[in-house]
């Protein structure tokens, strides 16, 4: 339903398209991490995952499981919930580890958290958390790496100019473009893992940027 949602939505508020490298492939049982930048990104990359024909399980902060109606939805539909300086946190690698077995791909966002900027241009990704890197050193699933551009021409900023920029996106539609790049193997260390997985998801937006003439892609 989430993907569904997401799919029929994302239309409505801005021009979406999608790219991918040679060789890329989201196969049954692999990790996609995407870069996050703003709250409307999440819909983004769901819809650009379900037109081609992935619908993940996500790890998502659990705060969102509080959000009537949509906590419910998260949970009947399997998504994780992630309790960041809790020690529920590592249940949710368990989690993730289980849904990897069953065969589902699995969505997360390393930099655990948005960007505190109150423009709406594109910055590189930040610094990776090592959730990534340890679960798949646990499973060894492939990382997908996911950069999306465009997000934060939906909603960025303050509460008052996210509300301003949703309330108005259906006029502007403004350009929005996911890109996929090929899955890689991690290696190495926890701290080795992360570093590889932010450059592949770097290179990634950076396509994503590029398509929208992003200035911070030429950088």
């Amino acid at each position: 339903m989430l993907s569904r949602l997401a799919d029929a939505l994302v239309p409505a508020f801005g021009r979406l398209s999608v790219t991918a490298d040679d060789g890329a492939d989201l196969a049954p049982g692999s990790i996609v991490a995407a870069n996050h930048t703003s709250l409307a990104d999440p819909a983004v990359v769901l819809a650009a995952l379900r037109h081609l024909g992935v619908q993940p399980v996500v790890m998502a902060t659990a705060g969102l499981w509080r959000v009537p109606v949509l906590g419910r939805v998260l949970a009947r539909e399997g998504h994780i919930p992630v309790h960041r300086g809790d020690r529920r946190a590592a249940r949710a690698l368990d989690l993730a580890e289980a849904a990897l077995d069953r065969g589902r791909v699995v969505l997360l966002y390393a930099e655990g958290g948005l960007p505190r900027r109150g423009d709406a241009a594109e910055a590189p990704p930040g610094t990776f958390r090592s959730g990534l890197s340890r679960l798949a050193r646990r499973t060894g699933a492939p990382v997908v790496p996911v950069g999306q551009a465009g997000a934060r021409r939906l909603v960025s900023g303050s509460a008052a100019k996210q509300l301003a920029g949703l309330v108005t996106a259906p006029l502007r539609r403004p350009c929005l473009h996911v890109h996929v790049g090929r899955p890689l193997a991690l290696t190495g260390d926890a701290a080795t893992g992360t570093s590889q997985a932010l450059g592949a998801v770097t290179a990634a937006w950076r396509t994503a940027a590029a398509h929208l003439d992003e200035p911070a892609a030429r950088r």
